[in-house]
């Protein structure tokens, strides 16, 4: 980089990503922050609030490394290419190391050593155990599920009067995106923590999706249930409303592994690290509406 930046956000035109720049310039000076993304076309918007753009793709080494030089604390925000993230976050860690960053904060999944689910937790496994392997200082976001996951199926939901899903009875403790991003500027803005340190990131509260339904029956006045068509079929009917394969396996997958508990936590750790109780799940169906 030409000019170094104290805060680096990968990904930064993401949902996730866009949302730590904003936390982050809620707290810091425009000028501390550096925003990477994967097209050039992505700058302008980020640039027009002040911050530092760099351009990079998780594949190009060279280029991650020279965007990565002068950055002081880094957030690694996982990639969304399911079966190339192990490889595109090696990339990172190893340019984050050679450039010489300070301290990166990963975003992993809830209790990714642990978990039930199949699909996800495989390569976020592989890029915590690159980061205790590297020289970097580090420390892991597990964050739990994002209650706008679900949010986004209420346009079908009430269009059917159903919910449909294959969590059982499974509860879900999740929290809005914004509250994992939230997490992540406190953890890249405060004192840093020991090398290693694990954030297992859940939401105050939980439900089952036969809640969920309910709670959005609720707030939208229309008739909703919750409609379980285990895990098979649920993944064929992703992949009838359109969805690809590869996105419609993760999505039964992640269902029949909150069945197991997978996406259930009575940690606190998340609302102690932003200073409120994590929003509830009210609120972020409120706003999908």
């Amino acid at each position: 980089m030409s000019d170094a930046v104290k805060y680096m956000v990968t990904g930064a035109s993401g949902q996730l990503g866009a949302l730590v720049i904003d936390g982050l310039l809620a707290r810091v000076p425009a000028g501390e922050i550096g925003a990477l993304v994967r097209r050039a076309e992505a700058a302008a918007a980020l640039e027009a609030k002040g911050v530092m753009v760099r351009v990079a793709d998780y594949g190009d080494r060279a280029a991650l490394e020279a965007a990565f030089a002068g950055v002081a604390r880094l957030l690694l925000v996982s990639s969304n290419e399911i079966g190339q993230r192990a490889v595109q976050h090696a990339n990172a860690i190893a340019a984050a190391e050679a450039a010489g960053v300070g301290f990166v904060a990963y975003t992993s999944i809830l209790k990714a050593d642990t978990s039930p689910l199949t699909v996800l937790p495989g390569e976020h496994l592989d890029t915590e155990t690159a980061l205790a392997a590297s020289g970097l200082d580090y420390a892991v976001l597990r964050n739990g599920w994002y209650t706008e996951n679900y949010a986004a199926s209420i346009p079908a939901a009430l269009a059917q009067g159903a919910l449909i899903g294959a969590a059982g009875a499974g509860r879900i403790s999740s929290a809005a995106r914004r509250d994992y991003a939230d997490a992540a500027v406190a953890v890249l803005t405060g004192d840093l923590p020991a090398r290693g340190t694990v954030y297992e990131l859940a939401g105050d509260t939980s439900y089952t999706l036969s809640e969920f339904a309910e709670a959005l029956a609720e707030v939208s006045g229309q008739p909703v249930a919750y409609r379980d068509l285990g895990e098979a079929g649920f993944e064929q009917a992703l992949i009838g409303a359109g969805l690809p394969g590869p996105v419609a396996r993760m999505l039964a997958d992640s269902d029949a592994g909150a069945a197991q508990g997978g996406l259930f936590s009575e940690d606190r750790t998340l609302s102690r690290l932003i200073g409120r109780a994590s929003t509830p799940p009210q609120d972020v169906i409120r706003a999908a509406l």
